[in-house]
């Protein structure tokens, strides 16, 4: 075999190869992906559909048939933006789609039902609320004056002080799970 001759046959096996491998991997990449996509898909589906229980829900203690027509009527006589379809307020109540803030605001008026409970739920704000109350019940008055003062201080320096305080934080707990962890 000639020189040229194994050159070239070294090129056809490397070029097959090359192509073995990137299908390989393209159809591993897919395959992640495609996983990935159906549980984001997944979750922003039931997100749709928990927003269409609310919106039903709050519809029917404002004393309103949950119905696209009636739906569409009562958005419609207080929306000042273009007026939403049949269709659009259809895929609403079917937890097909999610209106724009906007929307939700007028919808959160209509019905007398605070806009982040009709768009996120009550445990999410019931979260945020508990949350929040840790937050306040926790912090001494030197505590929260020391915050303050964080807040006050410039970019650069918030993330210096934010850096010294996570390894503080990073080498107090690897302490803890030392001191936890028996000895052999």
């Amino acid at each position: 075999m000639t020189f040229k001759a194994a050159l070239a046959m070294t090129w056809v096996v490397f070029f097959v190869c090359d192509t073995l491998v990137n299908q390989k991997f393209t159809s591993f990449v897919n395959k992640k992906f495609s996983v990935v996509h159906h549980e984001l898909n997944h979750l922003f589906m039931n997100e749709k559909l928990e927003f269409a229980a609310r919106l039903r829900e709050a519809m029917t203690r404002a004393g309103y048939m949950a119905r696209p027509s009636v739906l569409e009527r009562e958005f419609n006589t207080r929306y000042w933006g273009a007026p939403v379809t049949l269709q659009a307020v259809s895929r609403w109540l079917n937890g097909q789609a999610i209106p724009a803030q906007d929307k939700v605001q007028v919808l959160a008026e209509w019905l007398k039902i605070e806009p982040q409970i009709l768009r996120f739920g009550s445990q999410v704000v019931l979260s945020v609320q508990e949350h929040r109350q840790r937050w306040e019940d926790k912090l001494t008055y030197l505590e929260r004056e020391t915050v303050d003062a964080y807040l006050q201080l410039p970019a650069q320096q918030r993330k210096v002080v934010r850096e010294v305080i996570l390894t503080f934080a990073k080498v107090y707990r690897e302490g803890e799970a030392e001191s936890v962890t028996p000895k052999a």
